[in-house]
């Protein structure tokens, strides 16, 4: 686990950035190693930075979503504060450096926020149920930056009536030649009504998908999409080819015990090749224990996915579980997936064991290409959190980049059944 120290000198970060640390209460970048496998031979030690932004604040702090505002040269961040969790807002200018202060977006109105998207000229997105017990569920916009917050526009349900819930940001579609928004596509889910045995298995779901042609304003009625049975979480990308790829968080393994919770929920990916209509059968990744992705397009065509792990690394030799959050790279517009040369940006270890086990795990990821062509990935991790209160909470981030050298030609684990021990089971000691 790495820890913030209190530094007396001026550093010269891997990534060139110079930064005079004053006290452990300031959250800066630390010196930080991402991890990449290379098949069966040693791994690749990449440097990197690394901080833990909320250390000091010592409360609940969760959920993370990152954007980057070109035009202020500027991260912004939502994240979930306390309990119940309300959407704060935080903001960087140095590229994730330092941090204002989280300010409330609105305490009376606004309850935990989700899908935070930049669509360009200052104007930003999020989605969030109104009030401290969510209630009816709208999308805030904001056309200063983040700086203020309204004009919100309510979030219809599924055809049949049922509740939409929303994680991921819509997808943006524009322009290739003005840069003009031309669509956004939104995602969502509900439960199905199932028999009672089926519910006690656990979340028996559906994911749904629309579009609106006026920035949100209004929106097409939704498409259930029938690949997407058993999926809740759906994370878009516009592929380089043209394709757009869905990053699917799946439903809990039939096969588990009956009081198997959503750790256990897995990863797979689903692909469209007419602008979202239709949807290919989903491809399972990872069977079990990693989801939350967040899909990145890279200018050579790659497609970065980086993701939670919260079940499937192996237990310490004290018996304390591990958690993490993982990379993995298409190079073939996500028809495959290069498993056996994952990247680990960071991984810690349980405080807990027994039935808290699973308290201090990760989750959310939130990834965002810098114009230097570094990548800058927000986590949810509990590593700090105490039983009784399952506080504090923490967002960390990491500062990386992909290895541009060579690898071998190991493909072992992405040749290995999905639902084998192979693919699903690691050990991330270094």
């Amino acid at each position: 686990m790495t820890t913030l120290t209190n530094l007396t000198r001026t550093l010269v970060l891997p990534l060139g950035i110079a930064l005079i640390a004053t006290s452990v209460a300031l959250a800066e970048w630390q010196h930080h190693e991402v991890r990449q496998q290379n098949g069966k031979d040693p791994q690749f030690r990449l440097p990197a930075q690394f901080q833990i932004v909320t250390e000091s604040w010592n409360r609940v702090v969760a959920v993370p979503y990152i954007i980057y505002m070109p035009e202020k040269n500027r991260l912004l961040m939502l994240v979930g504060c306390d309990y119940p969790h309300r959407a704060f807002i935080l903001t960087s200018d140095d590229r994730g450096a330092s941090w204002t202060d989280p300010r409330a977006v609105d305490l009376e109105k606004a309850g935990m926020g989700t899908g935070l998207a930049y669509l360009g000229n200052g104007k930003v997105l999020f989605y969030s149920g109104t009030g401290a017990q969510g209630g009816l569920l709208v999308r805030w916009f904001s056309r200063d930056y983040g700086k203020t917050w309204g004009d919100t526009v309510p979030i219809a349900p599924t055809p049949e009536g049922k509740e939409w819930s929303i994680w991921d940001p819509p997808l943006i579609d524009r322009d290739p030649k003005t840069g003009k928004i031309i669509r956004l596509a939104e995602t969502g889910y509900t439960a199905l009504d199932v028999p009672k045995a089926q519910r006690d298995r656990g979340y028996i779901v559906q994911a749904y998908i629309r579009f609106s042609t006026d920035e949100g304003k209004t929106w097409s009625e939704s498409i259930k999409v029938p690949q997407w049975e058993g999926v809740t979480e759906v994370n878009l990308l516009r592929a380089g080819n043209g394709d757009l790829i869905a990053g699917c968080r799946t439903d809990i393994p039939l096969r588990m015990p009956t009081d198997t919770f959503d750790h256990y929920a897995g990863l797979a990916l689903s692909i469209s090749k007419d602008d979202g209509h239709t949807w290919s059968k989903v491809n399972i990744l990872y069977d079990w224990g990693r989801h939350h992705p967040s899909l990145l397009l890279m200018p050579n065509g790659d497609i970065v996915m980086t993701y939670v792990v919260r079940l499937g690394y192996v237990d310490t030799k004290e018996g304390f579980r591990q958690f993490g959050v993982e990379a993995i790279v298409s190079h073939d517009h996500g028809r495959t997936w290069d498993f056996d040369h994952k990247y680990i940006l960071h991984n810690w270890v349980s405080n807990q064991k027994g039935e808290d086990a699973w308290m201090p795990s990760s989750q959310a990821t939130s990834s965002q290409l810098l114009p230097d062509g570094s990548i800058i990935t927000a986590f949810g991790t509990g590593y700090r959190v105490k039983t009784d209160e399952q506080a504090p909470r923490d967002v960390g981030l990491v500062r990386w980049r992909l290895n541009t050298g060579p690898v071998n030609t190991d493909t072992t684990i992405r040749d290995a059944a999905f639902d084998s021990e192979l693919r699903n089971l690691f050990d991330p000691s270094p």
